[in-house]
């Protein structure tokens, strides 16, 4: 992505080899490799490691083992099993498990709500993937609890019900505040930024709205290229008197 599309003309670089981000049996068989140098508990199931961690790289899921591998050593353990593979992927999505942090009882009585609020809506809707598990234990910087669901497979399309239900699991946090406080809490912020982006893909992008109908809506998107846009934001800040600050290494 950082090519100048002239350097993609005809008669230059002529093929161009794409390479996906693994899918589950793909991340099973990388997840396979990387154990062989790392002693697995008989029970540990490396396949819903696999359904749980959904565009996962080679090299985070190297990073995952890594982890579990570290998590069994400092508690003493022989091998590695379950609890230390569900931990170590946690910990790679979410950051690592704030337990010190001093949250009021209130704080976690809301928290526990929200949760749940996105479980019972997980479970009782059609549409959904399988509930796996729910925590109100704080996570790195912005995860004060999460609900997880498993994946039986990769999925590369999504029907509108799927997505519809998707929606109402989002919002079923922020509405088990409302009827269990009677007020919302500003908990709900990535909830929301994750089902704004999908409610307007499906009606700009994917045709799923009646009233707008099958139209594809806003600008097109251009080929990226970074040298460019990088000079253009350099120039705009230049000429709003702003200061641009790079971190180490050339730009």
């Amino acid at each position: 992505d950082g090519l100048d599309p002239a350097l993609l003309r005809p008669g230059r670089f002529d093929r161009q080899i794409t390479v996906n981000l693994p899918d589950v049996r793909g991340r099973e068989a990388i997840l396979k490799v990387h154990a062989k140098n790392v002693k697995l508990d008989p029970a540990a199931d490396l396949g819903v490691i696999a359904r749980g961690t959904p565009g996962y790289s080679g090299a985070e899921l190297a990073n995952l083992l890594n982890e579990a591998a570290l998590l069994a050593a400092r508690t003493n353990k022989k091998a590695v099993g379950m609890v230390e593979l569900e931990e170590a992927r946690d910990k790679v999505r979410w950051g690592r498990e704030r337990r010190s942090m001093a949250m009021t009882d209130e704080d976690k009585k809301f928290t526990a709500w929200h949760e749940a609020g996105h479980a019972l809506v997980n479970v009782v809707l059609e549409h959904t993937h399988p509930l796996h598990k729910v925590t109100i234990i704080p996570r790195g910087v912005a995860y004060l609890g999460a609900t997880m669901h498993l994946p039986e497979q990769d999925r590369y399309t999504r029907s509108q019900s799927e997505l519809r239900d998707e929606l109402a699991m989002l919002m079923g946090g922020r509405v088990a505040e409302k009827l269990v406080f009677k007020e919302v809490t500003s908990g709900a912020a990535a909830d929301i930024r994750l089902a704004t982006s999908t409610a307007k893909k499906m009606v700009c992008q994917w045709g799923m709205s009646e009233k707008m109908g099958a139209l594809s809506y806003g600008a097109q998107e251009e080929q990226v290229f970074l040298g460019r846009d990088i000079a253009r934001s350099q120039w705009c800040a230049v000429e709003r008197g702003l200061s641009v600050l790079h971190g180490p290494g050339p730009v």
